[in-house]
């Protein structure tokens, strides 16, 4: 990924994914990482800063029917037609 996408420099990950996976981008890839977590004190829903871009981005990705479904045998077909949703949106 830093081959191809030099400009991404930061991640940015909820408490979820604050495992090995993001450790080791930082470690190996040399990405900062920030990540997001509820104040302390919070009770109930409170929206995280950051996340709504995301929770965004995957709604848009669903409208395409076919990424709503498990429908391809092979992750490269799936991986095809989220680009070409995503390419169909920016068009």
């Amino acid at each position: 990924m830093r081959l191809t996408q030099p400009q991404i420099t930061q991640i940015w990950a909820d408490r979820g994914h604050a495992g090995e996976l993001v450790d080791w981008a930082r470690d190996h890839l040399w990405l900062t990482r920030r990540i997001v977590s509820q104040p302390k004190g919070a009770k109930g829903f409170v929206v995280l800063p950051r996340r709504w871009k995301v929770e965004r981005t995957i709604g848009w990705c669903m409208n395409a029917r076919r990424n709503a479904r498990g429908y391809e045998r092979l992750p490269e077909h799936s991986e095809a037609h989220l680009n070409w949703a995503l390419i169909t949106m920016m068009a």
